[in-house]
């Protein structure tokens, strides 16, 4: 069946799922969304709700239902959310959900692939970088049209924590956070610029009385997503503008160049793991994997989240989506033993 441009399906009617189908309403991205959960009820609420802006002038017509997995069939992008997530209270690791979530993502990836393997496939349920590949490898799924937002949401945060201490727009910062979403994510720091002025030259340009502590700012990066979930139970906003940034690359072959999970296949010496690295994205999908001329220490920091990936996803079963009991649930510590990560480990 023939790709359906501007269809789009979300698997999950949860706080993201929910906000993601408002911010593409919000958007005028899509033509037509449809909307798949278990608990249908919720997922019939969410639609009803969501469909009484499209009486406003400022919306555009765009049809929204509920679904079932048949309706994959001809959709140009589908975005899982579906599984659960970290809790108010609970240790802060998001591969403490990997063994419940390569379940959810196995009963997701069977339907969708029963229907569909030329949709553009966006990942957002944790922990996305083992799930992405995990998708990817069992179930054989074209390797340029499934990845995760990775470290898009990771780059924003960076990019306004960056800004504010510079006192400038976000929208000024050139950075990326790559890497694992988590504990090993690192900034290739000798590429972060504004206007093309490098970091290394922001003190004296921006008249800080007082360089930017490195490790303090990826740090606060890498907490921000719990302080979230901590203060208000979970996270939705940010997400959901990610996934939207992601969808409009595709939607209007912008090719913007994203920081995406993704599997590489030996740019930067990597294989058999997925991370986010700075992509072209387009209405194919991922297009290129772009090639940063990293430092010494930005070396040392994807070398050490690629060792950490690939010990998880070396005890994964990629037929049953179990994780092997001498792997990190039998005591390896999943975020405190990489001595590359820059700053302190927080997810």
């Amino acid at each position: 069946m023939a790709i359906e441009r501007g269809k789009i399906v979300i698997i999950g009617a949860g706080h993201v799922g929910s906000a993601i189908l408002n911010s593409l309403l919000g958007m005028n991205l899509a033509k037509e969304i449809v909307l798949i959960n278990l608990d249908r009820e919720q997922a019939l609420g969410e639609v009803l709700d969501a469909s009484h802006t499209l009486a406003f002038s400022y919306a555009a017509g765009c049809a929204i239902r509920v679904g079932d997995y048949e309706d994959c069939q001809g959709a140009q992008i589908i975005i899982n959310t579906a599984g659960p997530s970290i809790q108010p209270g609970e240790k802060h690791d998001r591969m403490a959900l990997l063994e419940t979530n390569l379940q959810v993502v196995s009963q997701i990836m069977d339907g969708i692939t029963r229907y569909t393997r030329e949709a553009i496939l966006i990942h957002v349920t944790n922990p996305v970088d083992v799930l992405t590949y995990y998708c990817m490898k069992k179930y054989d799924y074209p390797r340029e049209k499934i990845f995760s937002t990775g470290t898009l949401l990771d780059t924003a945060r960076f990019n306004t924590m960056l800004a504010a201490a510079l006192g400038i727009d976000a929208k000024s910062v050139t950075g990326f956070v790559l890497g694992e979403h988590g504990g090993t994510a690192f900034v290739p720091w000798n590429t972060v610029n504004v206007a093309g002025i490098p970091f290394d030259r922001f003190t004296e340009q921006f008249d800080l009385k007082t360089p930017i502590d490195r490790e303090n700012l990826i740090r606060a990066v890498k907490a921000s997503g719990m302080d979230i979930i901590e203060l208000k139970g979970y996270t939705s906003s940010g997400i959901a503008l990610t996934v939207c940034r992601a969808v409009s690359s595709i939607l209007f072959n912008s090719h913007s160049v994203l920081p995406l999970c993704v599997i590489p296949q030996g740019e930067y010496g990597l294989e058999n793991v997925a991370m986010s690295l700075p992509c072209i994205l387009g209405e194919n999908g991922i297009e290129k994997i772009l090639i940063l001329p990293l430092d010494e220490d930005a070396e040392r920091g994807m070398r050490g989240c690629d060792e950490f990936l690939r010990s998880i996803i070396h005890n994964i079963d990629m037929e049953t989506g179990k994780v092997h009991p001498e792997g990190w649930l039998g005591g390896f510590p999943p975020q405190h033993t990489n001595p590359a990560c820059i700053g302190k480990p927080v997810s």
